[in-house]
């Protein structure tokens, strides 16, 4: 069921078994999720590895083997790439989006219109910001929030399709026709941004994403499963993955042989297009855990993971502040984000146990990833199941992960 060397890391290993038990009863065995996989290590080894239930619909099971959608956890490593083309001084977190981007130059405010009525707008206060994109301050959107005029415009013109007729650099054209729901550093809003840093990375490069994905982090760290395309003779390792639908339960989202994560999208989302496993997945926050090197590869300074790592929202503000949303992975006090992911400031406003500084963030299918540099422990959790907020799993994970520390 599980590997586990607790003891060897400060764990208590039967309080980190009992994990394994609550998940089995409380999630596996009740049918709200189709199966789990956890993984916990500390000083980026790994202390306890379990799998449950079946990856597909035939019973095979979950193993280390199993690939999965990892959505927004996408978002650290399409940040990673960017933060290495700011060492090589080809951009600058201040630098303007549209001077890489000329199709976002004079980008408005929405101020009225949508629903077949011309939009209009107004100004911006400041332009939108290489760090906007990053900490999602940009005014983007995204469609499914529900919110606004400007979100119903996205899903009018489904642009985020990553097999419709967009690619990656018209998507960025077709934004640039839109208005941005507040002016850049103003609020905080999840959204497109992380795409868009896609974009930028690509301009900047020369390479397209997938490529620079491919050649400078992931052959380097040694990620030989992760991927925006699963190739053919690793879809058998695809789980199927599961989403609520209203009124009929939990339905088969994506069938794992037939994936359209087997396709190449014609949209490579630097948002949430990745498969991965769980072990690719570790040894991306050993990377991110040992300062920007693993194994003795070096991808960025121990400065920059510094401060990627800080909080970036103005004025030292919280996601709870500042964030307007229906849908955050992340809307704690206390909580700030940094330059991918959210940030853990003010633990006792956080109402859970962790430390300051400790990372996070999550995927829309119920993946997760946690990374604390003073216990020096992170873990990966693995499932496919769709809204990723219906449960409080990730509060409870890490809450019993942190109640096992010796």
């Amino acid at each position: 069921m599980y590997l586990t060397t607790a003891g060897r890391y400060g764990f208590d290993a039967s309080r980190l078994a009992r994990i394994d038990d609550f998940l089995k009863q409380r999630y596996l065995n009740s049918g709200k999720l189709p199966h789990a996989q956890l993984l916990i290590a500390r000083d980026g080894e790994v202390a306890h590895f379990s799998h449950q239930g079946a990856a597909r619909e035939n019973g095979a099971p979950v193993n280390e083997t199993t690939l999965f959608r990892i959505a927004s956890m996408t978002k650290p490593i399409t940040s990673l790439a960017f933060m290495m083309l700011v060492e090589e001084a080809r951009v600058a977190l201040d630098t303007p989006v549209h001077h890489v981007l000329p199709e976002l130059k004079g980008v408005g405010v929405y101020a009225g219109g949508g629903g077949g009525v011309p939009f209009q707008t107004r100004p911006t206060a400041e332009p939108m910001r290489m760090v906007d994109l990053l900490r999602h301050t940009s005014g983007l959107t995204y469609s499914f929030q529900n919110r606004t005029n400007v979100d119903a415009a996205y899903r009018e013109s489904k642009m985020e399709s990553w097999h419709g007729n967009l690619t990656l650099d018209e998507f960025v054209a077709a934004l640039g026709k839109l208005p941005l729901e507040f002016s850049p550093g103003t609020e905080w809003n999840y959204s497109v941004s992380t795409d868009v840093l896609g974009a930028v990375v690509e301009r900047l490069s020369g390479q397209t994403l997938d490529a620079f994905f491919a050649t400078r982090i992931f052959q380097p760290l040694g990620m030989d499963d992760t991927f925006f395309t699963v190739p053919a003779d690793k879809v058998d390792r695809l789980a199927d993955c599961w989403a609520l639908a209203p009124g009929k339960g939990s339905v088969l989202y994506d069938r794992g042989a037939e994936s359209v994560w087997s396709r190449a999208p014609r949209l490579i989302s630097g948002g949430g297009g990745l498969v991965s496993t769980a072990l690719d997945y570790h040894r991306f926050c050993a990377f991110l855990l040992g300062k920007g090197v693993l194994d003795g590869v070096r991808l960025v300074s121990p400065k920059t993971i510094e401060l990627v790592t800080m909080n970036h929202l103005p004025g030292g503000s919280d996601l709870t502040s500042m964030s307007r949303a229906l849908f955050s992975e992340a809307t704690n006090a206390g909580t700030g984000f940094g330059l991918g992911f959210a940030v853990t400031m003010d633990v006792a406003k956080t109402l859970l146990p962790g430390s300051p500084g400790e990372f996070y963030w999550g995927g829309m299918f119920s993946t997760a990833f946690f990374v604390d540099p003073v216990e020096r422990i992170s873990m990966v959790f693995m499932t496919q199941f769709s809204p990723s907020m219906l449960y409080p799993i990730r509060r409870e994970l890490k809450t019993m992960i942190y109640s096992a520390l010796a």
